[in-house]
């Protein structure tokens, strides 16, 4: 062979050999990019386990109760930015909002978890109240039912049909994740999570996250602005690990489309106004500020024991000039207009240490939890209403406006005379609440742990004050003591499939007989104390969790009454009499049935019954604002011939409500249908994830939720879309 045909076969071998290299290359890139997005992809968003206060961490079958948690992925993929719109997904739960602001109100088995009670990593008082960014958190935890034992009674009087509680993030491994967003209107943002572990055999953790958020929303004329800073600190060595977390939230809402009022029970529900209407004064607004540290130190001090201790303490503000309509002709949406300006200032302490362990004992294994509990908040408030300006010169309380055609007016001054309480720029304090609890539990477990029997009690101490804003004298003082006893049961036949009861309690502050009462006025009533009966079952089978659950609750209602004496023929007096009946079955489903399908959501049956009702009158009505059913049900697939892509859906239906105890006023039942779409590239082995999304995809107008009395329009189309980076 000459020199010319070596040179041409040396080439044809190189070309061939560096073919086959570029071939195994893109072969390469292509596997390592699938591995990316099948990460990704699979990333769980609910789960069924989780702490539960004082009995700790437990595993989803091993629950006497019915729990989700709602993963900081799902918080991401959904583009959530409050609790409520990571709550959609619970078909238990029904977010509303607290009277005359924006506040985020939850209705769980029919009854309401005010912003104040929303639990941070096990502690009540600590939690930014009334709007709460989801993107601090590593989880947020739903517990359906009563919850006295768990975690104490909240001191915010509210949580007997449900609890919901926080975990901070934490830094388990090197992370940079960062987000930017678009949605509704005009309200752009952006997000950055940073997380990382340093030190000998990485001890030390550093996790960062902060949310800047500010713009027009989908509501016309409505301005949202959000600042919130987080960061997390943790060291763990040997048998200890500690934690510290702090957090800042600055939450503003400018021109908020109200809630409605109807003047009386004889009008008919007005038809609700277009989709992104805003009735509300421009002037009006709500400001919300929250600074909030805890820490927390478990040490095992030995095989299967470990002692607790954890406190925080929380500093906030809330300035909102507030104005509800009050519809007076439901036909043409003539209303009347009030308006509320409120400064009010809290700071809060909580606290819990304890023990856990466990240990066998002839052929039983008994899980023991011991410790005690402290929350003490102060809460400095004014009012003031307004004063409009009448032809005359003169001032009134309302002035005239329509939900159809808003009128809009000056910012009134304040009202002389009685209409302001306490000092506006100093605000004095009107309320001091003290809770204190010790508990104690065990667990036993018999036939190797297929049978588990939980039983134990809470002693708790709640001590309520009021003052008087002008005086600033203690006007009110309330001290009361009760037992709060749990008992469950969970039989597992199988290590995918559980049955479960339990009989526990509820207990919140009683109530205080209004100044309306002649007889009785200001007369402090011993707490409030529900009993809830539960059963139900779960399986769990290929990263798919099934729950059943039936359950009833009762809850005492007051009222006033009519006591005329000879010498008082008017006189009336309040009195604890009256009873709220809630039951139900709720069944739940999330998880990975397959590789490319997901589920989320599931449907409740809510039967709110009042009972023993002053007079008779309304015996047998349905509860205001509870739904006779309630379904939410999201699916996400994964299509074959686009397998970076992830297609999403959902649909939430909600059933008739009523407005009033006469069951006069009834709401339709409304649905909603949300769609969207995630994609994720690669670049450099690192994902890039593209997302968008339409709620409310019909525009479909509706008046969500009645509970509390009043109307609340449920949200127009908005459209969310981010792009996330991460390293």
């Amino acid at each position: 062979m000459n020199k010319s045909a070596l040179t041409v076969c040396a080439i044809v071998l190189a070309s061939g050999s560096a073919a086959s290299r570029a071939q195994e290359y893109e072969q390469n890139a292509a596997i390592e990019q699938d591995v990316v997005v099948t990460a990704q992809q699979q990333r769980r968003q609910v789960t069924s386990d989780g702490s539960l206060g004082a009995l700790g961490d437990l595993g989803a079958l091993e629950t006497p109760f019915n729990v989700r948690n709602y993963t900081a992925q799902l918080v991401l993929d959904q583009q959530a930015e409050t609790l409520g719109e990571v709550l959609e997904n619970d078909p238990s739960v029904r977010t509303t909002q607290g009277f005359g602001n924006q506040s985020e109100l939850f209705v769980i088995r029919g009854f309401p978890l005010n912003g104040d009670d929303v639990a941070l990593d096990g502690l009540y008082g600590i939690t930014p109240r009334q709007l709460v960014s989801p993107e601090l958190y590593e989880r947020v935890q739903v517990l359906n039912g009563s919850s006295a034992f768990l975690f104490g009674a909240a001191p915010g009087g509210s949580g007997l049909g449900g609890g919901i509680n926080l975990t901070p993030k934490r830094a388990d491994k090197t992370l940079l994740r960062a987000t930017v967003s678009y949605a509704g209107d005009k309200l752009w943002g952006g997000a950055i999570d940073v997380g990382t572990r340093f030190g000998a055999n990485d001890a030390f953790g550093l996790r960062v996250n902060g949310v800047y958020r500010d713009g027009d929303t989908a509501v016309d004329d409505e301005r949202r602005s959000v600042r919130v800073v987080g960061a997390d600190f943790d060291f763990r060595a040997g048998p200890g690990r500690f934690f510290l977390d702090f957090g800042y939230e600055d939450q503003r809402v400018y021109q908020p489309r109200p809630q409605v009022r109807l003047a009386n029970t004889s009008l008919a529900i007005p038809r609700v106004p277009g989709a992104d209407a805003n009735y509300a004064q421009p002037w009006a607004f709500t400001k919300l500020r929250d600074v909030y540290v805890l820490a927390r130190a478990e040490v095992d001090v030995a095989p299967d024991w470990t002692v607790y201790i954890a406190g925080g303490l929380r500093d906030g503000r809330e300035d909102g000039d507030y104005a509800t309509p009050t519809v007076t002709n439901s036909t043409t949406g003539a209303a009347t207009q009030a308006r509320l300006f409120v400064p009010r200032e809290d700071n809060n302490e909580s606290g819990q240490l304890g023990l856990r362990g466990k240990f066998a004992l002839a052929g039983t294994t008994h899980a023991i939890s011991v410790g005690a509990t402290l929350v003490m908040a102060e809460n400095r408030n004014a009012f003031a209403s307004g004063g409009y300006r009448t032809a005359t010169g003169g001032f009134t309380a309302t002035t005239p406006t329509n939900i159809y055609e808003p009128v809009a007016v000056p910012r009134p001054a304040n009202l002389p005379g009685t209409g302001t309480g306490g000092n506006l720029a100093d605000p004095p304090r009107a309320s001091y609440t003290e809770f204190g609890s010790l508990f104690a539990s065990d667990t036993i477990g018999l036939f190797n742990d297929r049978l588990l029997v939980t039983g134990g009690v809470r002693q708790q101490k709640l001590i309520v004050e009021g003052f008087n804003r002008a005086t600033f004298v203690r006007a009110t003082r309330y001290d009361r003591s009760a037992a709060t006893p749990v008992v469950g049961i969970v039989v597992r036949p199988t290590s995918t499939f559980s049955l479960y009861g339990n009989r526990i309690d509820g207990l919140v502050q009683g109530p205080t007989a209004p100044n309306t009462a002649t007889v009785n006025p200001g007369e402090i009533f011993a707490p409030y104390r529900t009993t809830q009966y539960e059963v139900g079952a779960k399986w769990e089978v290929h990263r798919l969790t099934t729950t059943l659950a039936l359950y009833r609750t009762t809850q005492p209602n007051g009222y006033t009454i009519a006591t005329p004496t000879p010498a008082n023929p008017v006189a009336t007096t309040f009195v604890v009499d009256g009873r709220q009946r809630n039951q139900g079955i709720e069944l739940g489903f999330n998880g990975e049935p397959t590789d490319w399908l997901r589920v989320i959501g599931g449907g409740t049956i809510n039967d709110a019954t009042l009972r023993r009702t002053a007079g008779g009158l309304t015996d047998g009505n349905t509860a205001i604002g509870v739904p006779d059913y309630q379904v939410n049900f999201g699916l996400e697939v994964v299509p074959p011939f686009l397998r970076a892509a992830t297609l999403t859906g959902r649909v939430v239906h909600t059933g008739h409500q009523y407005l009033d105890a006469t069951n006069r006023q009834r709401l339709d039942d409304w649905t909603r249908f949300d769609l969207g779409m995630r994609y994720i590239l690669v670049a450099d082995d690192h994902p890039v994830t593209l997302r968008v999304s339409a709620e409310n995809i019909a525009n479909r107008r509706y008046w969500t939720s009645a509970f509390g009395g009043y109307l609340l329009q449920g949200q127009p189309r908005t459209v969310k879309a981010s792009i996330t980076v991460e390293y």
